[in-house]
């Protein structure tokens, strides 16, 4: 039977796609993350830790909970984008997506000829998603251009023209940063959400559905309710720092100063007099 991308699949009946993210390469962490039923899980070879051999022991897992993988190679780099396609990744967002220009090399590595340049090897893909991998590889795979840059939004329409691509990602921390705001998700500045309905906007009159990072659940509800198609919250280092923090505040609050360890100072490491 031929394989689906259930990012495809979802987009395909109207639904919106909720998307996790693996900065840990660990497969005990990208386990427990899976459970919890995400439709596509990314890993970030930008700016995460893991590396090329990593997808090779973190696909399996997000296979196996149903979710399209997908990662986010380190930059524009063909050679990048087809080993983590042959690796069975199902989609790639590619950081600071430009041009026209920069769009046709992205969608071209990521297809096969005629529509791409992409060399053939599938060497885990055909083992994850079956012999008739490369039949259905051109319609599965979904490029994504990562949208961040001032130079980005003034090319969109030209970007958006491109044949091939397969959604926008907005990127909220470098956009803002081009705009002349501190890094950060979930934005409430005036300017930066027109910003953000502009470029969902002239995505959807284009066709082509437009995902964006957000940093809390409450704001990709209501990104879903603007109309965006792929909603990442956060990610398993965003989340185990939070955790571990709620705990720790948890248990100072109810245990007061009763539970605060006696401060000793060990004589070794007074300075020398």
């Amino acid at each position: 039977m031929a394989f689906r991308n259930p990012i495809r699949k979802i987009w395909g009946i109207g639904g919106k796609v909720l998307n996790g993210w693996v900065a840990l390469p660990s497969p005990l962490a990208a386990e427990a993350l899976a459970r919890a039923s995400w439709d596509s899980i990314t890993i970030d070879l930008q700016h995460g830790t893991a590396d090329y051999a990593d997808l090779l022991s973190l696909f399996p897992i997000i296979e196996k909970a149903g979710a399209a993988p997908i990662v986010r190679v380190p930059w524009l780099d063909e050679a990048a984008i087809m080993r983590a396609l042959d690796a069975g990744a199902l989609g790639i967002i590619a950081p600071m997506i430009n041009t026209a220009e920069d769009a046709r090399r992205l969608v071209a590595a990521c297809l096969y000829p005629p529509q791409g340049t992409r060399s053939f090897g599938p060497i885990r893909a055909r083992l994850a998603c079956g012999e008739t991998y490369f039949d259905k590889a051109n319609a599965e795979i979904v490029p994504f251009a990562m949208i961040e840059t001032r130079d980005a939004v003034e090319n969109l329409d030209a970007i958006l023209a491109t044949e091939g691509i397969g959604s926008l990602y907005i990127g909220p921390a470098d956009l803002s940063l081009a705009y002349g705001y501190a890094p950060g998700f979930d934005r409430e500045e005036p300017e930066m959400l027109a910003l953000l309905k502009d470029i969902l906007q002239r995505s959807r009159q284009a066709g082509i559905p437009c995902g964006i990072h957000c940093g809390t659940a409450s704001y990709a509800a209501r990104m879903a309710e603007y109309g965006f198609s792929l909603m990442t919250v956060g990610s398993d280092a965003r989340f185990l720092e939070a955790g571990a923090r709620q705990a720790v505040t948890a248990f100072r609050s109810a245990c007061g100063e009763a539970c605060l360890p006696e401060l000793k100072v060990n004589p070794r490491l007074l300075p020398a007099r």
